[in-house]
């Protein structure tokens, strides 16, 4: 079961990190590239700030965005912002999720998000951790999939991995990490599976698109090549 008041803990917690983080960057670091193709770590600061917004519509019943035209022009227009714009901005945006997130609701209704995507209200507060988290390590500033949260990296990988199951381009997979297992991609009895074993920040950072995956073991087959997120 979901636990959503939890998850809105997290997210707080997360985003303090990533704040106490960001402060100590300077303007011209904010200009320089992120781990993202194409994208200044100042659109990734200005991403996040506007996921939040999204996300509150999401909760309130309106459109995630306008479009995704609308979305993509935001990111342009804020990215190049100074660090203190930024910094405030992440700030308050923050605040008015957690704002929405404290009003009594009915946790169990779905909700859509982009192109479609419907989930359960209480999977939001989740889905904003793993913008947070993911993100900060994007910035490449000293944050590591090594560095996330045990708990979150578990279940951001459990997310993934169902995501990834049932879709006809990803071939049965089981994915370990010592400990803990999980199968994923598509229904084929009849084909065999691939087994990949590797420390959990690199499970995850495979599954998210975040490493290619040198750091795992494949037994089975070749490393399957997943569609992007």
């Amino acid at each position: 079961m979901i636990d959503h008041a939890h998850d809105l803990a997290s997210v707080r917690d997360a985003t303090e990190r990533l704040l106490t983080a960001v402060a100590k960057l300077d303007n011209a670091s904010v200009a320089e590239p992120s781990r993202l193709p194409g994208w200044t770590r100042g659109h990734v600061l200005a991403h996040l700030a506007r996921n939040a917004d999204a996300l509150v519509n999401v909760l309130e019943g309106r459109p995630m965005y306008a479009s995704g035209e609308t979305r993509d022009a935001d990111i342009e227009r804020d990215a190049p912002r100074s660090l203190d714009v930024q910094l405030a901005d992440l700030r308050d945006s923050a605040a008015r999720f957690q704002e929405t997130g404290a009003v009594p609701a009915d946790w169990s209704r779905t909700v859509e998000l982009r192109n479609g995507v419907t989930d359960a209200a209480a999977r939001v507060p989740f889905r904003r951790w793993a913008e947070v988290e993911l993100h900060h390590v994007d910035l490449g500033i000293g944050y590591e999939l090594e560095d996330l949260p045990a708990e979150f990296t578990e279940r951001e990988i459990a997310f993934l991995v169902e995501r990834f199951t049932g879709h006809a381009d990803v071939p049965p997979a089981h994915l370990t990490d010592g400990t803990r297992a999980w199968s994923t991609g598509r229904s084929e009895p009849s084909a065999p599976e691939v087994t990949v074993t590797g420390p959990a920040p690199d499970l995850l950072g495979w599954l998210c698109g975040r490493r290619d995956g040198a750091g795992l073991t494949v037994v089975g087959g070749p490393l399957p090549a997943l569609p992007p997120l």
